[in-house]
C-alpha cells in the first residue's frame, strides 16, 4: 500500500502562510428570519459541496447544543447563523439537501446541527479521511498547513460561544474553520484514491450519516464517572458522591451551566471522603472556597444528609459488567479467551500497520474484545464476519481482517 504523499513532511510551499482573515471578508452573524431567507437562497444557488463546522460552549454550558453555525460553498460565500435567534434551520437544510456536506470531525457536531434541523445525505469527514489515509496530525490546523499550505490559529476553540454578542475576532476565526474546508476535502479524496482507499471512506461517511445524529446514550449511573472517585472507598462514601453528583446537576441543568463550575469533581470527592456536618468545615474543603459555591452550602449539606440517612439495602452496589472484564483479568478467567485476544490483537495490528491507518478505525477495539471472550459457536469466516456486523463492522473493514481473524480465533493445535 503507497504511503501518503505528504504524511509527516512539510509542505512543498515551504513556510505555511498565515490565514487571518476570510477571502470576502468576515461576515457578520444572521440572526434574522429575512437575513436567513436570503443565506437559503444564495446557497441553493451555490455549486458543489458545502462546508459546514459548529461551536459549542461545552466547558462553559450544559447543553451541547450549536451556539453558532459556520456554512461555506462555491458561489455562496461564508455564512455565520447564529441559532439562538433562529432555532430552526430546516429551510436552509432543504436548500442544501443535495449536497455533500464537509465536515471536520463530523461526530462532534452532528448531534447539535441535528437540533437546529440540519442532517446531511450525504457528507465528507476530513478529520477521518486524515486518519484513513494515514496521516499522523489529522487537526484541521496541521491538515490545512500540511496539505495546502496554510496555518490556522486554534485560540478560540474552547471559548464560551454562547456569550454575546461574539467579539470580531472569535467570528474571524470561526468563518476561517470553514474557508479552505472544501479544499482540504478534495486534496484528502485525492489521497484516498491513489492510496486504493476511498471505496473505504465512502463506506465510513455513510456510517456517519446513518447514526451520527443520535444523541450519545445516557449511562445508567453516570456519577460513577467522577472523577478521582476510585479513591472514594465504601457504599457509604460513595452514596455521597451519588447525592452530591445529582444534586449538582440538577443546579447544572438549571442554569445551563457546565456543571464542573457549578460544583468541582474535586469538591464532590473530599466531600465524599470527610462527610462534614455542618458548613464551616464543609466550606474549608478544596473545592467549596468560591463564592457561588459557599452560597449553595445548604443544598450541599442537605445532599450529604440524604445519603447519610439511606438504609444499607439502597446503598450503591457495583454494576452488572455488560460484555467482557477488562482485559488485564482475562489470563485469571479464562486463559484460553485471554489467548484468542492476544492473537486477534496482532492481526488488528499487523493488518493496520500493513495498510497505514490507526487499528481503532480499522476496528473498534470493543468488537474484537467481545468476540474473543465469546466467539460464534462455529468459527468460520460468515459467522465471524456476522457477528462483527453485529457491532457494526463494515464490509471493507471485514475485507481486510478476515480469514486471519477467524484463524486467530481457532485454539491452536498442540
Amino acid at each position: 500500500m503507497p504511503e501518503p504523499a505528504d504524511a509527516g513532511t512539510e509542505t512543498d510551499t515551504g513556510a505555511a502562510v498565515p490565514l487571518t482573515a476570510p477571502r470576502e471578508g468576515t461576515p457578520a452573524p444572521v440572526a434574522t428570519p429575512a437575513e436567513l431567507d436570503e443565506v437559503v437562497a444564495r446557497f441553493a444557488a451555490g455549486t458543489g459541496p458545502v462546508a459546514l463546522d459548529a461551536e459549542r460552549a461545552s466547558g462553559y454550558r450544559y447543553s451541547q447544543r450549536a451556539y453558532l453555525v459556520q456554512l461555506r460553498r462555491e458561489g455562496a460565500g461564508t455564512a455565520l447563523v447564529d441559532p439562538l435567534p433562529l432555532p430552526d434551520l430546516s429551510a436552509l437544510d432543504a436548500a442544501i439537501a443535495e449536497a455533500e456536506w464537509v465536515l471536520h470531525a463530523a461526530s462532534q457536531d452532528l448531534a447539535c446541527l441535528a437540533e437546529v434541523g440540519l442532517r446531511p445525505r450525504r457528507l465528507f469527514d476530513t478529520e477521518l479521511a486524515a486518519r484513513l489515509a494515514g496521516f499522523e496530525r489529522v487537526g484541521l490546523a496541521a491538515l490545512t498547513e500540511q496539505l495546502l499550505g496554510f496555518s490556522l490559529e486554534k485560540h478560540h476553540s474552547a471559548a464560551d460561544w454562547s456569550s454575546r454578542p461574539l467579539p470580531e475576532s472569535w467570528l474571524t476565526y470561526a468563518a476561517l474553520d470553514v474557508e479552505l474546508l472544501v479544499d482540504l476535502r478534495d486534496a484528502l479524496d485525492a489521497e484516498l484514491d491513489r492510496q486504493g482507499k476511498s471505496g473505504w471512506a465512502a463506506e465510513e461517511f455513510a456510517a456517519l450519516v446513518r447514526g451520527g445524529a443520535r444523541p450519545a446514550r445516557v449511562r445508567a449511573e453516570p456519577w460513577r464517572r467522577t472523577s478521582g472517585i476510585h479513591r472514594v472507598r465504601g457504599a457509604r462514601a460513595q452514596a455521597r458522591v451519588r447525592s452530591l453528583w445529582y444534586a449538582r446537576d440538577q443546579i447544572a441543568a438549571r442554569r445551563d451551566a457546565a456543571p464542573g463550575r457549578v460544583l468541582p469533581d474535586s469538591a464532590i470527592v473530599a466531600a465524599a471522603e470527610l462527610d462534614p456536618k455542618d458548613e464551616k468545615t464543609l466550606l474549608t474543603l478544596p473545592g467549596f472556597g468560591g463564592r457561588s459555591v459557599r452560597r449553595l452550602a445548604r443544598t450541599w449539606l442537605a445532599a450529604l444528609d440524604d445519603a447519610r440517612q439511606l438504609p444499607d439495602d439502597a446503598l450503591p452496589v457495583s454494576p452488572a459488567v455488560e460484555g467482557p472484564p477488562p482485559p488485564h483479568r482475562w489470563a485469571e478467567r479464562d486463559p484460553v479467551a485471554a489467548g484468542r485476544l492476544a492473537r486477534c490483537r496482532e492481526v488488528v495490528v499487523g493488518t493496520a500497520s500493513a495498510h497505514r491507518l490507526p487499528a481503532e478505525n480499522l476496528v473498534a477495539p470493543d468488537s474484537i474484545r467481545r468476540l474473543a471472550w465469546q466467539p460464534p459457536e462455529e468459527i468460520t469466516d460468515a459467522t465471524v464476519a456476522e457477528t462483527l456486523r453485529t457491532f457494526g463492522a463494515r464490509e471493507w473493514q471485514l475485507g481486510l481482517l478476515l480469514p486471519a481473524l477467524t484463524e486467530a480465533l481457532r485454539v491452536p493445535s498442540s
